[in-house]
């Protein structure tokens, strides 16, 4: 059966409003959520809540319940029944994990881990000293922070590159303690590839939970647990299906969080000059997320039946290719625009996590497009090498968000505070401005402060 994915002519009537819903379905507000993820819900809570009552409903209870949520909504969510001694994973299944791994992969996790480090470290923040007037100095210092959370997905496959992505940047930055949680389930916490990558890179703090209760268990800390408690964190990372990016919002405030982000997506600029094999794999590979968006635009209208053909005969060898199928066609799209600068606007509107200008002078289009999570340049640098080796986080923003958020990098685990350092004759140099300005709002003990100290 051919592959029933949207296609868009935005020279065509009603084509923005095509775009409109696409992109609303993306939004971090929307509801992507499988059907599974649908039928769980009503079985847990006997009916169909939005997902953000879903999400308040669980932060609320972990918050003022600690431990005995987390374990009932594990029990109920997950179906995996977990006790104060089990919840989180024990030091010796990670030192057995990482005995049991294979020896090339471990040498692939360090090859990554060096990686990331290489370039994490090179964009990391340093102190700035700047001379104020006669002899005071101004200073802004970057601190890393002492403790962060980093959620693992592990309901449809595992990840231990999330890991990597997540926790090298804050290791980077110098941060002491990490927090890991991932589902208890084969591809999370009990995955050996997981723990072993923990393992790897010192992460001794594990535990068995996942989605919304996992987040609230940062954020609120738990008691209890019989090898010690989990202390609240100061920042959650990583990625999530849209309940944990719900959660992550709705915990904002009692810590940090990196961003709020929905399904998995791509854009694909094509033209004449790509491949539409090429094309096709780049927009599977994002839909085998299940869910997650893969949209192709392009100003070469034979390109759109080459790379639908090239997705049916490669989703039909595809591992993932029938959630992959699912994907295309609930959140894809095939978009045939006017021109190579409307092909740029559009992806500025989409604002997309993955750009990939897989056109011919992929650079000079880069000028042309502000916003994206991360951006991929010419037929040889498919995602995938951003996913997993290059350097920079595969944490990014979506559904259009980035347009103000930028993905996950080493500089979001530090925080910076000013240090303000006047001497007398300093002081006396701005006084009068300082008072000045106290005056005229009325706040007249401010400017006492300073004249106070200002020799004459």
């Amino acid at each position: 059966m051919p592959i029933n994915i949207q296609r868009i002519d935005t020279r065509q009537p009603g084509a923005a409003a095509g775009i409109a819903q696409l992109r609303a379905k993306l939004a971090p507000s929307g509801d992507v959520v499988s059907e599974a993820g649908r039928q769980k819900t009503i079985a847990v809570f006997g009916t169909a809540m939005a997902p953000t009552e879903v999400v308040e409903r669980i932060c609320s209870d972990v918050r003022h319940q600690g431990l005995q949520a987390v374990l009932n909504y594990t029990a109920q969510l997950d179906n995996v029944q977990l006790s104060a001694t089990t919840l989180r994973v024990p030091t010796d299944d990670l030192v057995a994990s990482h005995a049991a791994a294979a020896p090339e992969f471990l040498e692939t996790i360090r090859r990554i881990r060096d990686h990331i480090l290489r370039f994490q470290t090179a964009i990391l923040h340093r102190d700035v000293q700047v001379d104020g007037p006669r002899g005071s100095l101004l200073r802004q210092r970057y601190l890393p922070l002492e403790r962060v959370g980093i959620c693992v997905p592990g309901g449809a496959a595992a990840y231990p590159s999330s890991v990597l992505m997540s926790a090298v940047p804050a290791q980077a930055a110098g941060v002491r303690q990490i927090a890991v949680v991932a589902p208890p389930t084969p591809f999370g916490a009990y995955n050996q590839d997981v723990l072993a990558t923990c393992h790897e890179l010192g992460i001794r703090e594990v535990y068995r939970m996942g989605g919304v209760q996992a987040v609230a268990a940062l954020a609120y800390g738990l008691d209890g647990l019989i090898n010690g408690p989990l202390a609240k964190v100061d920042k959650i990372v990583g990625p999530g299906n849209l309940f944990v990016a719900l959660a992550k919002k709705f915990v904002f405030g009692d810590v940090g969080i990196d961003s709020i982000a929905g399904p998995s997506e791509v854009i694909v600029l094509a033209d004449e000059t790509t491949r539409a094999d090429f094309a096709a794999a780049d927009l599977i590979a994002q839909a085998e997320h299940a869910p997650g968006s893969s949209v192709l635009i392009t100003w070469h209208e034979p390109m759109l039946d080459a790379v639908a053909a090239a997705l049916e005969q490669q989703l039909a060898t595809t591992q993932r290719g029938g959630l992959a199928r699912e994907s295309l066609e609930a959140f894809g799209a095939l978009i045939l625009v006017a021109s190579r600068d409307e092909a740029a606007r559009l992806a500025e509107t989409l604002a997309t996590e993955h750009l990939h200008i897989a056109c011919a002078d992929p650079e000079e289009m880069l000028g042309k497009i502000r916003f994206a999570g991360a951006v991929f340049l010419g037929p040889y640098s498919p995602v995938t090498l951003g996913d997993y080796i290059a350097g920079p986080s595969h944490v990014l923003p979506t559904g259009a968000t980035a347009r103000f958020a930028s993905g996950l990098s080493s500089n979001d685990f530090l925080r910076s505070n000013s240090v303000i350092q006047f001497t007398q004759e300093g002081l006396n140099a701005v006084a009068d401005d300082a008072i000045r300005m106290a005056e005229k709002e009325g706040l007249t003990a401010h400017g006492a402060s300073v004249a106070m100290r200002r020799s004459h």
